[in-house]
């Protein structure tokens, strides 16, 4: 039975890189192999791990459907779409990436989506741990190519606007009414000198609010209030998730990013990795 932990946030917030962090923690772990799925089309997954990718998996469902011409005899689409479906993985040692990519035109994709739903259920069970790199418009959640989530992680930054972004995607995964069994706050610290969380929860409280009061700082700054008593107590007016922990900057990281490098390779005593590492392994089954 596959475990997977699905991960989404705003453009910027890290993701990508946490999504390469949590896939190296796992390989490390020997809890592998892995399969990794890069369901944003506008991020880098591949590169985060350091592996190029020819296809993609909905160019070639759109390869396979749009074929005009006579199949051989006994070769339907649907047979011809799982034989080419592989071709669209991408093998490492440890690992296999296998990215998504977006459809284009107005065209109703309900038949591929079933198909591809099929493909996935099957493919999945060849791996005990599936980690998903998704954009923020949830495109692949929501079309339920991937039926079950069991660790849905909402990335965001220590600020009010990511906050915001994060109670968005939130909301969204709530409205399209999702399998997934459990949903956390991350809060990436991407860059230095910048809000401990730590220091205004709550101690009695593990819940962080995704509409917190903003109040305007002396210093023309916002700080973020999260001592209302409608956060503590969880009442569904005040929206809240768990937060399973916030990753520190890390100036390795910020390097890796700068020149490419790939994040399978961070020195496992990097802060981040650290983080990551201490997060999951009290998560994970």
């Amino acid at each position: 039975m596959s475990y997977t932990i699905a991960v989404a946030g705003k453009g910027g917030t890290g993701k990508t890189t946490l999504s390469a962090l949590i896939i190296s923690y796992l390989l490390r772990a020997g809890r592998k192999p892995v399969l990794a799925v890069d369901a944003d089309p506008n991020s880098n997954l591949n590169e985060a791990l350091g592996i190029k990718y020819d296809r993609t998996v909905v160019s070639t469902v759109d390869e396979i459907m749009s074929k005009k011409e006579e199949l051989s005899p006994g070769i339907t689409k649907e047979r011809l779409l799982e034989l080419h479906f592989q071709d669209a993985l991408v093998e490492s040692p440890g690992f296999d990436l296998l990215v998504m990519g977006h459809t284009e035109g107005p065209g109703c994709y309900c038949h591929a989506n079933n198909l591809l739903r099929g493909l996935m259920d099957k493919l999945k069970e060849n791996y005990p741990y599936i980690v998903m790199d998704n954009e923020a418009g949830m495109e692949h959640l929501s079309r339920r190519t991937t039926r079950d989530v069991d660790l849905f992680l909402i990335i965001a930054n220590p600020n009010p606007v990511s906050l915001r972004s994060a109670r968005n995607i939130f909301q969204m995964v709530e409205k399209l009414n999702l399998a997934i069994k459990k949903s956390c706050l991350v809060i990436n610290e991407n860059r230095p000198g910048g809000l401990n969380l730590q220091e205004f929860i709550p101690p009695t409280s593990h819940l962080i609010p995704l509409n917190p009061p903003l109040q305007k700082g002396e210093e023309g700054g916002f700080s973020l209030d999260l001592s209302f008593p409608h956060v503590v107590s969880g009442n569904p007016e005040g929206l809240s998730l768990p937060l399973l922990g916030q990753i520190p900057y890390d100036q390795e990281v910020e390097r890796y990013s700068i020149e490419g490098l790939s994040f399978l390779n961070l020195p496992a005593d990097s802060p981040a990795f650290q983080a990551i590492k201490s997060l999951l392994s009290s998560s994970l089954p």
